[in-house]
């Protein structure tokens, strides 16, 4: 029998939702500083950047998935108690990768690019699912020239590959919470089922 590939919609809603409050509360609690245009805050990193101790890994052949090194918790996301328990969620179905926390300044844009690995569509790849944290209403997140409603605790499969840009044209930061994870089958039937209902 001939297997019918699934076109994946280049932006699915997925059905959770996270608490807003939580998560800003711990995003607060980290007790960051002040930044210029972009920061990143790395929660869950390879194992060797981690932990010193750690040797660096051999070289390999493709990077793309994330299997050629280990992974840990850095010490913010062990001391954020319910953004981990969102990656565990997810670490019950798939490898978990990079988990960051990415913040946008206000008044800042990032310029339209295209990440070619995170894309269900390569076949040796992670996803990066997205959990906005603050995002108000001057927020515009712009996948393949229009914009992506995502709203505070929603989660959202995006396909990074085609050109996105980014504009905070509001007064406060920007920040979101990205995951990226292997995507097994689990990944892929909750995404095509949560485009058929969206």
């Amino acid at each position: 029998m001939t297997q019918i590939a699934i076109q994946y919609k280049d932006r699915v809603k997925l059905p959770l939702s996270f608490n807003t409050e939580k998560m800003l509360a711990e995003f607060e609690a980290l007790k960051l500083g002040d930044f210029e245009y972009y920061n990143v805050i790395p929660l869950r990193s390879p194992a060797h950047l981690v932990d010193n101790t750690i040797p660096f890994p051999p070289p390999a052949e493709d990077y793309a998935d994330g299997s050629w090194c280990d992974w840990l918790n850095a010490k913010e996301l062990e001391n954020s108690p319910y953004i981990k328990s969102i990656v565990a969620q997810f670490q019950e179905h798939t490898k978990v990768t990079l988990v960051r926390l990415l913040r946008l300044s206000p008044s800042s844009v990032v310029q339209e690019h295209r990440d070619v690995t995170l894309g269900l569509e390569v076949e040796k790849s992670v996803i990066r699912l997205t959990i906005p944290i603050l995002n108000k209403d001057n927020i515009e997140f712009y996948l393949n020239n229009t914009i992506v409603d995502m709203k505070p605790g929603e989660c959202w499969y995006m396909r990074l590959t085609d050109p996105h840009r980014v504009l905070n044209n509001g007064d406060t930061e920007r920040v979101n919470l990205t995951i990226d994870m292997i995507p097994n089958d689990w990944v892929r039937t909750l995404i095509a089922e949560s485009q058929e209902e969206n």
